[in-house]
Order: structure tokens, then C-alpha cells, then sequence
């Protein structure tokens, strides 16, 4: 069994009967020859696209992330190693990301912190989140429980997805997200949770923005990709939308002479929204459960759909 990455070695594993091998990037191919399994540690490495040739004898790989974007390439999808993923680890620490920043968008978060810099005292009215709209893309675990937490806020919340359902224990309605533009006018705060795949890539682009709410908030926890970063720096700053709150980017760490750092009523955060205290504790406890399981041959948890990512 293989971990990755060398220095920044998973918690929790000494009580797994396998041989471990730890080893960085640069070392995968000589390290993954012969073994079994793969702990990728290190979930945007895309080393083992490289050191694929080397991994003859791969069965599984488990990658500490909900999203597989970074991972999946044509060679692994079509092979028969299984791909498992961190899934339900983040969840939480995630919709609570959402909720505060659908907080602070309301409460005028920025402007009062910007008044405090200035020594300013300016009362103003906010807004309520009480029968605010919330649609979330995409309706798996992470956008459910998004979708339970804005609710008991006394959200309205919608979800889009990849199959339109009329009736939704979560979400209420959940439309297309193929035809967003025509979805996003009815939202306060448009939330993307789905996966980075062919058909989420671009989902935000120029006719969505503009299809939006002179005032609508745009939260991005999902991957940057998934918008069109152009597109929404010519709607922030034409104040076309009503600010966005955005923790992943086309490029990460995000470039300090990129415009968005000092975009109309744009919030930055450094790819942080899952990552709460003692989350590599839960992914490795996550990651070993499994593990007794494969080495039991028993089905593993959170197999991934590799044609669908």
C-alpha cells in the first residue's frame, strides 16, 4: 500500500496489516511498482497520470477529496481499478461555508468591515435571510446538506442537477442545470456544489451571469472552472451581479496581480471551505475503515462513477 504524500503523512494508519511506502510526487513511479493500493494524500497531485505506466499491479486508489477532476484520466477510466473518494468528510465544514457567506453577502459583511478600517460610524440597513433563494448546482451529499442547513436558516432553496425532479426531500424542486440561464433568475444566491466534469465546465458563463438578479450573490465552493472567471469579472465590475464569494480558481494559489482580488464586492478565500480542525484526522480514520475493508474483501465505500467523475 502506497501513501503519498512523503511529508505530510496521514494520522492514524500504523494499526493497518500492510506494508506502507510513503513517497512525494517525483517519486511515485519507482514507489507504486508492485503495489496494490494508492492513499492519494496529496488529492491535487496529478502525478499519477505520470506514473501510470508503473502501476501494473494497482487495484485501488483513494483519493482524500470529494471531487476526482485532478485524478481521472482516460487510462484509469478505462481500467478496472476501483477509485473511492473522501466523500461525507467535508460536507458539514462545507454548508456551513455557504451559510456564512450567504450571511455576510446579506449583512453587508464587507462594507462594515471596510467602515471599521476607516474609523466610520454609518448605520444602514441589511438584509434578512428569512425567504431569501438559494439554488444550489449539484445534489449530492455536499449540495443536500448545503440545501438542510440554508433551510433551517429559513432559506428558500431549490437544487440543479443532472435530472429534473419535481419532488425533492432536500431540495424541493430540483431543475436542469443544462438550462441554467433559465433557472437563475428566481435565486438570491446562486451556490455551485457539483463536480468539475465535461458537462459542469464553463456551467457559469456569460448568459448565466447575465441572467441573474441585478443583486445576486454567486457562491463558488465547488472548482473554478466550473466559471467563466472573464465573464464574472466584467459582471462584477459592471455590477451586473451583486457580489460573489469565491474559494476556488482556474489558477491556485490564486495569482496576487489577478483582477479578482480587487473586484467589486468579491469575497476570496484560499481554497479553504472543507477544511475545518481535525480534518486530516477524519480522512485518514476514513481512509483505514476502507482499507480493513478491502483487505477483508468486502465492498469498499464511496466507490466513484469513473465514466461519469
Amino acid at each position: 500500500m502506497l501513501c503519498a504524500n512523503a511529508d505530510d503523512r496521514p494520522p492514524g494508519l500504523q494499526g493497518l496489516d500492510v506494508e506502507l511506502r510513503f513517497c512525494a510526487a517525483d517519486g511515485l513511479g519507482a514507489a507504486v511498482r508492485g503495489a496494490q493500493a494508492l492513499l492519494l494524500w496529496d488529492y491535487f497531485s496529478p502525478a499519477v497520470r505520470d506514473a501510470w505506466p508503473d502501476a501494473t499491479e494497482l487495484e485501488w486508489i483513494h483519493i482524500t477529496a470529494a471531487g476526482v477532476d485532478t485524478l481521472l484520466f482516460d487510462e484509469l477510466r478505462g481500467s478496472d481499478v476501483v477509485v473511492t473518494n473522501a466523500r461525507g468528510v467535508f460536507d458539514r465544514p462545507l454548508a456551513e461555508y455557504v451559510l456564512g457567506a450567504v450571511i455576510a453577502h446579506a449583512k453587508d459583511s464587507r462594507t462594515s468591515f471596510e467602515l471599521q478600517r476607516r474609523h466610520q460610524w454609518r448605520h444602514r440597513e441589511t438584509r434578512s435571510i428569512t425567504g431569501a433563494t438559494a439554488l444550489v448546482v449539484g445534489t449530492g451529499g455536499i449540495g443536500r446538506q448545503i440545501a438542510t442547513l440554508l433551510r433551517a436558516a429559513g432559506l428558500i432553496v431549490r437544487g440543479a442537477g443532472r435530472r429534473p425532479v419535481a419532488q425533492d426531500p432536500d431540495f424541493g424542486e430540483i431543475v436542469d442545470s443544462a438550462n441554467l440561464s433559465a433557472e437563475v433568475g428566481w435565486c438570491d444566491h446562486l451556490i455551485l456544489a457539483a463536480p468539475l466534469t465535461p458537462a459542469t465546465r464553463g456551467l457559469v458563463d456569460a448568459s448565466v451571469l447575465a441572467a441573474m438578479k441585478p443583486d445576486a450573490h454567486l457562491v463558488n465552493i465547488a472548482r473554478g472552472p466550473m466559471v467563466d472567471e472573464a465573464a464574472l469579472l466584467a459582471a462584477l465590475s459592471h455590477k451586473r451581479i451583486g457580489g460573489a464569494t469565491l474559494d476556488v480558481f482556474d489558477t491556485e494559489p490564486l495569482p496576487t496581480d489577478h483582477p479578482l482580488w480587487d473586484a467589486a464586492n468579491a469575497t476570496i478565500t484560499a481554497h479553504m471551505s472543507a477544511d475545518v480542525a481535525g480534518w486530516r484526522d477524519e480522512l485518514a480514520a476514513q481512509f483505514a475503515a476502507n482499507a480493513r475493508r478491502w483487505l477483508a474483501g468486502e465492498p469498499l465505500d464511496n466507490v466513484v462513477d469513473k465514466p461519469l467523475g
